[in-house]
């Protein structure tokens, strides 16, 4: 994504995994880690999916160390495709292959990764700060209830997600969602304004 990310092969489940690793501009030591999952893989979704890199970018920018990753079978990670059992096991073998003990960390996913996000999020046993959602597809997969303090963005007009499952699956939870106005399924022309959300649901001043 930029000149100081880090690409490596980690150890997981089902092979090797491909991750990438931006670090902040500057040499400046990172507040912890920001792990975001990609989108679903059979339709396309890898860890350079724009949503993604935005994501990142908006961690980067809040002084995080942002990781993405390639799913099993995409791009040089092994495997294959497994439904989103295998892809939440993913998440979590890199989180043991980067993760420095004790930092602090961040979940976030687009769509299917955030699908994964909430999944990951119920198995740690040392939890995450916080967790973002984008367009997370509560319509296609069994997206777990996550914490209060959540980000959770969808658009207005998500014609992959229906901003309806999103509500229907936040109205149990008391769980606030961040609706943008006009805005489909991957935020095209609207990126700028998701990093600026993203960025100000951590720090405001910097937004």
């Amino acid at each position: 994504m930029n000149a100081q990310t880090e690409k490596r092969l980690v150890p997981g489940p089902a092979g090797q995994i491909e991750v990438a690793i931006d670090l902040p501009p500057g040499g400046v030591a990172s507040v912890g880690t920001a792990l975001i999952c990609h989108p679903n893989p059979t339709q396309g979704g890898t860890m350079d999916n724009k949503v993604v890199q935005t994501v990142a970018r908006a961690f980067l920018q809040l002084g995080w160390r942002a990781v993405r990753f390639n799913f099993r079978g995409i791009g040089q990670s092994e495997g294959a495709w497994d439904g989103g059992r295998g892809e939440v096991d993913d998440a979590l073998a890199v989180l043991d292959a980067v993760r420095v003990p004790g930092e602090a960390l961040v979940l976030a996913g687009f769509s299917f990764g955030g699908y994964v996000a909430s999944r990951a999020a119920q198995r740690m046993a040392e939890p995450a700060q916080r967790l973002v959602l984008v367009g997370p597809a509560t319509s296609r997969f069994d997206t777990a209830p996550v914490p209060a303090d959540t980000v959770v963005i969808h658009g207005e007009v998500d014609d992959v997600v229906p901003l309806s499952s999103v509500l229907d699956w936040a109205r149990p939870q008391s769980l606030p969602v961040i609706v943008v106005p006009g805005v489909g399924h991957f935020f095209h022309g609207q990126l700028p304004l998701l990093k600026s959300l993203v960025v100000r649901a951590f720090d405001p001043a910097r937004a």
